[in-house]
């Protein structure tokens, strides 16, 4: 792209986008944010350069590009990178304010509703303001081609001729729609009372797709999760208008450079997809390739669509963007469409939500707990475990599948046919091979399914663990079976520059488990006689197998070479030091080595088990930490039950030995007291009742005064 000389740098815009959160806002102010203002009214040097818009748009310099500002729809999420500054503001008048600083006003309402209100409030609000504001300003309203959805054809018996922006006085909207219709006319009115001060443009977008999906995004969710069929709605024949979110931005990018004339545009594609095309599309590049439809009345019984989103897919229009075609210089991302472009669409939907698979090796001797970490592995991180067994016998049961259907299928169908006898023959080439072979598959059907395998769909989509395979140095480095080898001339090109073997199936995690012979031989031993019964690890079948492993495996010769030469990481672990349960420790190892997980985490019902789970175990705790206080408790009421009847005990006894010692003190006073003093006492108090004396203790002190035996 032609840049304009150092004496004339471009003059940066600042424009405001609604939204920069949400799926439209976010991606169009991404794209906006490194295009140079006036850069789409340069003629494109390369032509190369047009295929790939983010390309050209990174290699621009900052200078001179659109400043992006922005509300947000969650007031909790942070600033984008590629947002100078978010709007947050508590009444309009604060929203207003940063409104009236920006050169360019975007407007998308076609996500959230409750924005139509507040794009009619802003242009309205501008307009009114006119004679106060200098700059001149741009109001431009993304809608929705739904606003066209009940338009009558312009031919009725030629149906399939398009609608281009002349026909836009004609249009009908959906019902749900008719809010999306009031809006853009408004818009288009209040942009033609002062067109140097306001100019308005309404931009009837098509359904978007690319980056992480929006009104598509159920269809590549399901096949990403290997749902069995993607749903379509109806006979699918609807045809639906789409463009490339980046192409819709590139629409934007051009109107706010060039100030077109047209003030009503469409932005679509060149394609007339039809529904059943599109889901067809994502099922054979992303999921199982099978499409099943469904009822109107059934699909809105899908939690995962919303009711405009399903009003949207259920649209039959066929438009031609005229203006955007013929008067605009866009570098299209993907001008035929999302069906030609499906493969570029899936890889960004990949990257965008950081789909990408997990290719994990477990490898070791018998027995040192491969199987039971990689069952954890794959429960956490959503992987598929690949077991030797497994393999062949899905394989040959697909393979008997195949052969069958030749049997059921009506006749005419060749291409079933066909495969149904290839299935036949390769069966019956098995059946002789291992005859000939002890009744065991030869290491080049092992193989051959491995690959086929590791090539499906749910392996390529979340990824998967390879259990103890491969075992052998031939099972990698044979040029023609080699289970990493590239299969196609496109696969085998890209392989040369990888290092020779093919990068969808090569692990980015390889771990060794180790552990000595004895160590093993102990761990098998201590395992109860039902577990045993019926395995490999019997003491003659273990030391068998131990053996075998070890001579394939010596320090010359082994399989992890292979990993080696090709610098794969190799981690080794010495299982005899994790003695955690269900080897946790081992686990836990393993996943700092991967990392976080790559999928979309957990799904609601699993969510909803979690909360479960929580909410059972937080009981279980309260519940035993009440038991566990009340016990203590209890203990705590008989201690002190016993101490007070220890020390009730003890207080008694110290009573009664103080009460007979006192009794055995008291026996001399008292021998004295009956001998001296009681018979003068009684007989002084038998003198004072004869006496009767006025005052009687007078008396008898006086009378045991004189009558005191120890006085003379």
């Amino acid at each position: 792209m032609a840049l304009q000389d150092d004496g004339d740098k471009p003059k940066s815009k600042r424009m405001f986008i609604n939204q920069v959160d949400a799926y439209h806002g976010k991606n169009l102010a991404k794209f906006l944010s490194r295009c140079v203002v006036g850069a789409s009214l340069e003629e494109q040097e390369e032509e190369d350069d047009a295929r790939s818009t983010s390309s050209s748009i990174i290699a621009l310099p900052k200078e001179g590009c659109y400043e992006i500002v922005g509300t947000v729809k969650d007031a909790e999420s942070q600033k984008p990178d590629f947002v100078k500054e978010v709007v947050n503001f508590e009444n309009k008048d604060q929203l207003y304010e940063q409104l009236v600083e920006c050169d360019v006003i975007v407007y998308d309402i076609t996500q959230d509703p409750d924005q139509i209100d507040e794009a009619v409030w802003a242009v309205s609000e501008i307009h009114s303001d006119l004679d106060k504001i200098e700059k001149p300003k741009m109001f431009i309203l993304i809608s929705s081609v739904m606003t066209w959805a009940k338009s009558k054809s312009l031919d009725p018996d030629d149906p399939e001729i398009p609608f281009t922006e002349d026909d836009y006085r004609r249009r009908k909207p959906h019902p749900n729609f008719k809010e999306h219709i009031s809006a853009e006319k408004t818009v288009i009115k209040l942009g033609k009372t002062n067109k140097a001060k306001l100019v308005t443009y309404v931009v009837a977008s098509a359904l978007t797709y690319g980056a992480e999906e929006s009104i598509f995004h159920y269809l590549f969710k399901s096949a990403w999760h290997n749902a069995p069929q993607l749903l379509c709605f109806g006979d699918g024949q609807n045809v639906i208008p789409t463009i490339h979110i980046k192409d819709l931005a590139g629409v934007i990018q051009n109107i706010s450079d060039s100030r077109p004339k047209v003030r009503y545009l469409i932005a679509k594609d060149d394609s007339n997809n039809t529904l059943f095309e599109i889901v067809k599309a994502v099922s054979s590049n992303l999921g199982t390739g099978k499409v099943k439809s469904i009822t109107k009345e059934e699909a809105l019984l899908n939690k995962d669509i919303e009711q405009a989103d399903f009003d949207m897919l259920l649209v039959n229009l066929r438009m031609d963007a005229v203006n955007v075609k013929e008067n605009m210089r866009i570098s299209w991302v993907s001008e035929s469409g999302m069906v030609d472009n499906i493969m570029q669409t899936i890889k960004e939907y990949k990257d965008s939500r950081k789909l990408q698979p997990l290719r994990i090796c477990v490898l070791g001797p018998p027995a040192s707990g491969k199987t039971t970490v990689i069952q954890q592995l794959c429960e956490f991180y959503k992987l598929h475990h690949i077991k030797i067994k497994d393999v062949i016998d899905q394989a040959i049961d697909d393979l008997k599948a195949q052969a069958r259907r030749a049997d059921t299928e009506e006749e005419g169908e060749d291409e079933d046919d066909n495969k149904a006898q290839e299935a036949q023959e390769l069966l019956d080439q098995i059946q002789e091979e291992m005859a000939g072979n002890n009744n065991k598959l030869t290491d080049s059907k092992v193989l051959q399914f491995y690959k086929e395998k590791l090539h499906s769909m749910p392996c390529q989509n979340q990824g998967f663990v390879l259990d103890g395979f491969p075992k052998l140095k031939d099972h990698v480095e044979n040029e023609e079976d080699g289970l990493f080898n590239a299969t196609d001339a496109e696969e085998a090109e890209e392989a040369d520059k990888e290092g020779n073997y093919d990068k969808k199936l090569m692990p980015e995690f390889m771990f060794c488990l180790e552990a000595t012979d004895e160590f093993l031989r102990n761990r098998v031993m201590n395992l109860p006689e039902s577990v045993v019964h019926g395995t490999h690890n019997t003491e003659t079948e273990l030391n068998r197998r131990l053996k075998t492993y070890r001579d394939n495996n010596d320090e010359e010769n082994t399989v992890l070479t292979y990993f080696d030469e090709r610098e794969i990481d190799i981690v080794k672990i010495d299982v005899t030091k994790d003695d955690s349960k269900m080897m946790r420790d081992t686990v836990e190892k393993m996943r700092k080595v991967i990392g976080g997980a790559r999928n979309y985490g957990p799904t609601p019902e699993e969510l909803e088990e979690m909360r479960r789970q929580e909410e059972e175990a937080r009981l279980k705790k309260e519940t035993e930490e009440r038991q566990e206080r009340e016990r203590k408790e209890a203990e705590e009421s008989n201690l002190r039950k016993q101490r007070q009847e220890e020390w009730t005990s003890r207080l008694n006894e110290v009573k009664r030995e103080e009460y007979e010692l006192l009794e055995a003190q008291s026996i001399p006073l008292r021998n004295y007291l009956m001998k001296h003093v009681m018979p003068t006492l009684t007989q002084g108090l038998i003198d004072c009742c004869k006496t009767r004396p006025d005052d009687p203790l007078d008396y008898l002190a006086e009378y045991l005064f004189q009558n005191n035996p120890q006085v003379d």
